[in-house]
């Protein structure tokens, strides 16, 4: 593998602070790798919900491994923590580009929707947010599994094993529904171990 000529297609490379899960708060350089296996589009999927994605993965430009790392020092010389997003990342993991990113000193994060496995790769952290329903899920450990639940939904019967159960309310746009928010901070309470979790950089107004 030659980091001068491997490459990812690359949504944006951003450096930011954590708005969810248990690593909320903590800064982290993001690497938004394009495409997504799931229409996200508010309507039902095979028994599930597919809600509105607000996140913009489609478009992106191929860049080699080395000018991802360049990119990343240029934006941080010092935050060790990569967090692989998209769209679905898994769609373009690979042993390759996770053992070039952690030569170079990092610690590796994936927010994951759990549809594609990713044990076959070194990541530090996992964190699946299904979409889809549970018998449709690759993925089924992780550090945190996190669902997104509207006003109304019940707790999730998921099938990932995982050390964080996380609930977080869904948005509308930027906007809260403090019913949304209500219901949810009620499932918690009478399911634990599963903890409320906000999209803080939607309050923050950060990327």
């Amino acid at each position: 593998m030659n980091p001068e000529t491997a490459t990812v297609v690359v949504n944006d490379v951003f450096y930011s602070i954590q708005g969810e899960g248990v690593r909320a708060g903590t800064s982290n350089l993001f690497v938004r790798l394009s495409g997504c296996n799931l229409a996200c589009n508010g309507t039902l999927d095979d028994q599930a919900y597919l809600p509105v994605c607000d996140t913009e993965f489609v478009s992106g430009r191929k860049m080699t491994y080395a000018a991802v790392v360049a990119r990343l020092r240029e934006l941080s010389p010092t935050c060790p923590w990569i967090i692989l997003t998209g769209g679905e990342p898994a769609l373009q993991l690979t042993p390759a580009l996770t053992r070039y990113l952690h030569e170079a000193g990092y610690q590796l994060a994936i927010e994951t929707n759990g549809t594609r496995p990713v044990d076959h790769v070194d990541l530090d952290w996992i964190c699946v947010s299904p979409k889809v329903a549970e018998h449709a899920l690759k993925q089924r450990t992780a550090h945190e599994v996190k669902y997104v639940r509207n006003y109304g939904q019940g707790i999730p019967k998921t099938v990932v094993t995982a050390d964080h159960y996380l609930i977080s309310p869904a948005f509308e746009g930027d906007l809260l529904d403090p019913k949304t928010l209500a219901w949810c901070i009620q499932l918690c309470k009478d399911h634990p171990p599963w903890r409320l979790s906000l999209q803080l950089h939607k309050v923050m107004q950060v990327r």
